[in-house]
């Protein structure tokens, strides 16, 4: 059964008009009982070998019955059988010379040879049958009370044409079955033709092109040489394809024609001949559909071409489950089915019932792939192609359970064979949840062997196997997909991460840009900050090298801001997302360096509340929100959405920008609703007032002794008005039974409603940064504030001098050098402010990243200048390299160092 339903149609190619016998000869894989069997079924009724996915006959034994088929239905067309022209002599056929698989008491009624003695003084006759139009003549003799049904059937038995798509023409009239030569007035050594059925048909040149196809197969069946055979296939399989009608009503009825003329029969038939070169020019032939069908077709048209593709599964999963051509096809038939989704309800049903086998044949195959990776150091583990299959038709099954089945919450299913029950998919169900339980159970056995394997490794005793690794979040997703269909089954699997959170973690920090890996955020409690950050990380494009395809920007540090507004705010999204080139006006430096330094000093002007764009929390003057008066500047929603581009594209670069987000800011960009608890930083006096409101006594409160209303005063450009919290609030009194609601409606206009489009016009343009503008929101819902703080601050402890020395290479210099020991011991006396402007001055980094030194992009170098003792230090800040000559004394160099650890020295930059 297809998983395209389409209007009937017969089996033989349609032309619309007289079928050439000619053709028709060669579509000998047309059923003969009824025109719409499947290709499964016609191979069957010509003695081929079955497809039956039950079937338990050896390997060999399908093979030989395969190479018999074919050589068979050569036999069939022997040129004993049939001339080449009419030019050639009659030469009369006995049942002797037919297929010895005939039955007896089939084969007795074509000839007069095999009667009775009492009918030999019948009339006999000897005619010519003439295939119009290739002009190749059949001799036949029968007796004058044979009827034209006898003879229609040794036609069949000659050439394979099915009894129901010929028609005997003598003397311009059709003959008719049921009659006798002798009624028909057949005479002795006359002529008759044989034609094709006549049909109509809306793709007419589509029944041509198939039916051409099918016929160079079958003559490549029989042993006829065709030069260059594929070269002829391949262009009418294109031709076919190009052909599809833009009328997608239309589409099931073109497509359906490659599998009525059983082209995928014929050329698995071919795949499997014994005849040299057939099976490469199979091969090669069925490849060239499956890309085509999934790269020439627009994808709403691939689900019309997924039967045909299922087909070629069926067939060839005979050969072998580990046949190059069957895995294509089956890979195909995945990506066919995963580009198109699910499909409409009422084809669900066949698409349950024919991908399942799928489904259950790549289960066992990555149970067991990973034993193997468990049990084996050098196994690869489970392949990538079946994963990605599995997923595939996974898609479809979960959709086909959770939409057509109409299943109200997850399936209670158990394992005492007394679960869930279902008419139609009680069984597919049961599989599917034994199949989630078994793949569960290997992964968790994977992720403890993984677990041995890093402590080996932490101990230097060993090296990890990554390779074996690799599919296994794959594998993960898909299993956290079935889970959400069965009850309990979502909490078993969130559980078993949970046990192996840091096999799990490891696994993340080895997680590609291209993989979605979306579901592990859903569940933080299984990630820490470091494999939270880079799943977070990967929703932003990779900042590239090419500098041809930087945004350049030469900006003028006295009109900082203002300028790159203009520079960032104005750029198309997709111009910031291959990164950034930065100079500044009158200044020689360039490079990463430079770009490092404009985002801390860009982040501090936007982030400055003279500005009127943010003000900070009078608990923790380090975290910002949204200033509810900004619109006193008329641009000022134009400049939320700039910062959001700016902070966006500073955590896409790894800076540290030394800002972070209050909690009402950060929970509003991720969507989620403020509490009281919540307000405590962003505004302590209304966080006290709220509280006290709800702790106090409810007698108190109903006295009316605080006189409020559901009202706010509000401050906006030095004038206050009263704003009502709800409709008609001025005549609401606050009282023991509305105070929570009094309170919410608080919060929520001083913290939602007053800052609403600035929270919006920020995100917006955060989400202009992202690869994806949907993941705006799921960027902040993935996170912990303390992730968003640790990735925009950078590490908060004193910078530690011990980290930063062994982080520290030379060039000119030794570690032993007077100058080095003397360089440390000045630097381990500074304090703290000092140590952050000489960190910023040599690498234009002041915050470090959370893990320190290593946390950086590189390794710092203090190089050997050969400037004059007298000169400054200088910097590269790009390579994170800081200059200085071979200072005489420890005070010279104390002195000089003094001097570019000023703040206002410090935060400039030296020359190249």
């Amino acid at each position: 059964m297809s998983l395209v339903q389409t209007p009937t149609v017969d089996c033989v190619p349609q032309l619309g008009g007289p079928t050439t016998v000619g053709t028709a000869t060669n579509a000998i894989l047309t059923t003969v009982d009824h025109p719409r069997l499947s290709s499964k079924r016609k191979l069957d009724d010509y003695g081929g070998p079955t497809f039956d996915d039950d079937d338990d006959e050896d390997q060999d034994e399908n093979d030989a019955a395969f190479a018999e088929l074919v050589s068979v239905r050569m036999r069939k067309d022997e040129p004993n059988a049939v001339h080449s022209s009419s030019d050639a002599q009659p030469r009369s056929i006995t049942s002797a010379q037919f297929n010895p698989r005939v039955p007896d008491d089939r084969s007795t009624s074509y000839s007069c040879s095999t009667r009775a003695e009492s009918t030999r003084s019948e009339s006999r006759l000897q005619f010519f049958i003439k295939m119009i139009p290739e002009g190749k003549t059949m001799v036949f003799q029968f007796c004058s009370r044979d009827t034209v049904r006898s003879v229609h059937d040794r036609i069949q038995l000659v050439t394979g044409i099915p009894v129901h798509e010929q028609r005997l023409i003598y003397r311009g009239k059709q003959l008719q079955w049921e009659r006798t030569l002798a009624e028909c007035s057949i005479q002795n050594d006359a002529g008759l033709e044989l034609v094709g059925r006549m049909r109509s048909t809306g793709h007419p040149h589509a029944w041509q092109v198939v039916d051409d196809i099918v016929s160079v197969v079958c003559r490549l069946c029989r042993g006829e040489t065709i030069p260059s055979a594929a070269k002829h296939i391949k262009p009418r399989m294109s031709e076919f394809l190009t052909e599809t009608p833009k009328d997608e009503e239309r589409v099931p009825g073109h497509l359906q024609i490659f599998l009525s003329c059983s082209a995928p029969a014929a050329l698995v038939m071919l795949y499997m001949s014994p005849i040299k070169g057939n099976k490469d020019c199979a091969d090669s032939s069925i490849r060239h559909f499956l890309n085509s069908s999934r790269n020439s077709l627009p994808k709403s048209y691939h689900n019309y071409c997924a039967p045909i593709v299922l087909e070629f599964c069926k067939l060839l999963r005979r050969a072998a489950l580990e046949d190059p051509l069957y895995l294509s096809c089956r890979s195909t038939l995945g990506s066919l089915l995963e580009s198109t989704g699910s499909l409409e309800n009422s084809k669900k049903v066949i698409v349950m019932q024919e991908i399942f086998p799928f489904v259950s044949e790549l289960g066992n195959r990555l149970s067991k792939d990973l034993v193997s990776s468990m049990e084996s150091p050098t196994s690869v583990g489970p392949l990538l192609g079946d994963v990605r299959d599995l997923a595939a038709f996974l898609l479809l099954l979960r959709t086909e359970i959770t939409e057509q089945v109409g299943f109200q919450g997850p399936i209670p299913v158990t394992l005492d064979g007394k679960g869930y029950k279902h008419p139609l998919y009680g069984e597919e169900i049961e599989f599917l949840h034994l199949l989630f339980i078994d793949l569960l159970k290997r992964m968790g056995e994977c992720l403890h062997k993984m677990e041995e394997c890093l402590a080996v490794k932490h101990k230097g005793e060993g090296e990890t196997n990554y390779s074996g690794w690799s599919q296994y979040l794959a594998i993960l997703k898909e299993l956290n997909s079935v889970s959400k269909l069965y009850l309990g089954a979502e909490e078993d699997f969130w559980m078993v991460l949970k046990l192996r959170k840091s096999s799990l973690c490891t696994l993340i920090k080895y997680a590609k840009r291209t993989d979605d890996h979306q579901w592990l955020l859903e569940q933080k409690d299984v990630t820490d900050f470091e494999s939270r950050r880079h799943l977070a990380m990967m929703m932003f494009p990779e900042v590239k090298e090419d500098y041809e395809e930087l945004h350049e920007m030469l900006i003028d540090r006295s009109q900082l801001l203002a300028e790159s507004f203009e520079y960032i705010a104005k750029a198309e999204p997709e111009a910031l997302h291959a990164g950034l080139f930065m100079e500044f006006k009158n200044e020689e430096a360039t490079g990463p360096g430079v770009v490092r330094e404009w985002f801390f000093l860009v982040c501090q002007a936007i982030f400055n509340p003279e500005n009127a764009l943010f003000v900070p929390c009078p608990n923790d003057r380090r975290r910002f929100f949204p200033n509810p008066t900004s619109k006193v500047d008329p641009l000022h929603l134009e400049y939320f959405n700039f910062s959001g581009r700016v902070i966006a594209l500073a955590l896409m670069h790894k800076v540290q920008v030394g800002i972070v987000f209050d909690r009402v800011f950060f929970l509003q960009l991720a969507g989620r609703d403020i509490s009281l608890e919540d307000i405590r930083d962003a505004d302590p006096c209304l966080y006290s007032s709220c509280k006290q409101i709800l702790e106090m006594d409810s007698d108190f409160i109903d006295s009316d002794a605080l006189g409020l209303t559901f009202v706010r005063e509000v401050e906006e450009l030095g004038t206050r008005k009263v704003v009502e919290l709800y409709p008609g609030g001025k005549s609401i009194v606050v009282n023991s039974k509305n105070r929570e609601e009094y309170v919410k409606l608080l919060i929520d206009h001083q913290f939602v409603k007053s800052i609403l489009e600035q929270v919006s016009h920020f995100a917006q343009g955060f989400g202009h940064i992202l690869c994806n503008t949907g993941l705006q929101k799921f960027f902040f819902q993935s996170l912990e504030l303390e992730d968003l703080d640790s990735m925009l601050y950078g590490s908060e402890t004193t910078i530690c001098v011990n980290d930063w020395k062994a982080h520290t290479e030379y060039n000119g210099y030794k570690e032993t050098d007077p100058q080095i020991f003397w360089f440390w011991k000045i630097v381990g006396a500074m304090s703290a402010e000092q140590r952050k402007v000489l960190l910023f001055f040599w690498t234009s980094v002041k915050y470090l990243p959370v893990e320190g030194f290593r946390g950086l992009a590189s390794r710092l170098y203090i190089y050997k200048s050969t400037e004059p003792q007298d000169h400054l230090p200088s910097s590269h800040t790009c390579f994170y390299r800081l200059c200085f000559p071979p200072y005489p004394s420890m005070a010279i160099m104390q002195d000089r160092l003094h001097v570019i650890t000023q703040e206002h020295v410090g935060c400039s930059f030296g020359t190249w």
